[in-house]
């Protein structure tokens, strides 16, 4: 199989030397061709996604028609924030929302916003949980009146491995990172709904106010999907928000293979799906789904010069009064021309192609006694393992571990990530590239034991 490289293996000093050249930043005209050689090294020098060994993070290769939707994206320019910006663009995008919504299993009350990605969605769904309850058990408008005095104990509750935007934006929202309490999981990386419900007790007892359950369909580093259904009949029994961060996993709808493993997801108040991850976009492209549309009441403004209220009285449609942000990209248009064009059945096909991919690597990993398995049964297409070379060895394997994917990156051999897992550190594959195959993973954990062995004379304990 021929090698086909991910990353020009260019160091991060060199680079830096290369663009500290003055004729990179003086901005005065140039002729073309000297414009063109200074992009061909940023191009040259970019990490390869679309190579089936660049497998380190959530990021795609791009479809075709979606790099051909941003280019009419660009030329067009419109703004999503008012109909007159963005006429078409802006039923389009309300009519591909109402899919999604569809998609998910939300009634006729529900709607969603395109957004920037899951960081913004979870913001949103977070925001809208905190404002809820104000509203709800408190008789607080906090869009009016600021944070009352109990917030300094509302709780946000998620699983020990979801993803980090849950604490960011209990920040941003001025509650804090201490506001989030964090459940165990399990062997799988699921969140234990039975220590869930304990501790809802237990904050109950301490006279704090839980505001919300964050549920994940795919964490980051393990493609692992809480228990949705459990999750959401716990949210319901203590009358909490349901959030479902499927900024990963949301893919899974469109498989008839895969979908049951969000099961639940219908249930909850809002979802995070992110489209620049498994539907194959360019960065960026996300959305926030609401599973009752008069939740956005919560945040919505009017501004004259924008949106008057008079537009909504003539049935003129302005989706800003459902997002964060006010001027937006027209990124509806990628997703939609790509559904379009390849239809559900390809997306789905591509989906289950990597998470049969990620199972038999896990099988592949797990029967060598030179690797340690994380996950030994990957719910999605991430597969964590552990480099522990021959076993009677004394190697720093830490240390070995940690040089490994920088190594390979440098080697210009293949892209791929590091994690912790009980404080050591793990390897990973995230294998979002449905042209990858089993003999590229052969290859690279071949290149891998080669590369331990090579480090181990550095990093061997007396």
């Amino acid at each position: 199989m021929q090698k086909e490289i991910s990353y020009s293996g260019t160091n991060p000093d060199d680079l830096l030397a290369e663009l500290q050249s003055p004729h990179y930043f003086e901005f005065k005209a140039q002729e073309w061709s000297q414009v063109q050689k200074q992009l061909a090294h940023i191009v040259s020098n970019s990490v390869v996604v679309n190579d089936p060994t660049c497998v380190a993070h959530l990021h795609c290769p791009p479809l075709i028609p979606a790099i051909a939707a941003e280019l009419i994206i660009g030329a067009t320019n419109q703004s999503m924030d008012s109909w007159d910006q963005s006429p078409c663009a802006t039923v389009l995008e309300q009519k591909l929302t109402d899919w999604l919504c569809t998609t998910f299993g939300y009634g006729s009350e529900a709607d969603g916003t395109f957004t920037s990605g899951g960081t913004q969605s979870n913001l949103m769904g977070l925001l809208l949980a905190r404002d809820n309850y104000a509203k709800t058990h408190l008789n607080w408008q906090i869009q009016k009146q600021g944070l009352p005095p109990e917030a300094a104990n509302f709780r946000i509750l998620c699983s020990e491995v979801a993803h980090f935007t849950v604490r960011q934006g209990a920040a941003l929202l001025g509650l804090g990172e201490n506001a989030v309490i964090t459940i165990p999981a399990d062997e799988d990386f699921c969140m234990q709904t039975e220590l869930l419900e304990a501790k809802l007790t237990e904050l109950k007892q301490q006279g704090l106010l839980a505001i919300a359950i964050v549920g994940t369909a795919g964490t980051t580093d393990f493609g692992s999907v809480d228990p949705l259904l459990e999750l959401a009949n716990i949210a319901q029994k203590y009358d909490l928000w349901f959030h479902v961060d499927a900024a990963y996993g949301g893919a899974l709808q469109l498989s008839a293979k895969h979908r049951h493993k969000l099961t639940g997801i219908e249930q909850a108040d809002s979802i995070t799906v992110d489209f620049h991850k498994l539907f194959y976009q360019p960065i960026s492209c996300g959305a926030f789904l609401l599973k009752n549309r008069a939740n956005f009441g919560l945040i919505r403004l009017n501004a004259d010069y924008l949106n008057p209220e008079s537009n909504e009285a003539q049935g003129i449609p302005d989706l800003v009064t459902k997002s964060i942000q006010t001027t937006r990209r027209f990124d509806a248009l990628k997703l939609w021309l790509s559904l379009q064009t390849l239809g559900i059945e390809a997306f789905a096909s591509m989906i289950d192609a990597t998470i049969d991919l990620a199972q038999s690597a896990a099988k592949l990993i797990d029967g060598d006694r030179q690797f340690k398995l994380a996950n030994k049964k990957p719910a999605i297409n991430a597969v964590v393992f552990r480099y522990l070379g021959d076993s009677s060895e004394k190697l720093d394997l830490e240390k070995i571990n940690q040089q490994i994917p920088k190594q390979l990156m440098l080697m210009g051999k293949a892209v791929i990530a590091q994690t912790q897992v009980n404080q050591e550190t793990y390897l990973k594959f995230t294998l979002l590239n449905p042209l990858t195959q089993i003999e590229h993973l052969e290859s690279l954990l071949a290149e891998i034991k080669t590369l331990g062995k090579k480090l181990k004379r550095d990093y061997q304990k007396p």
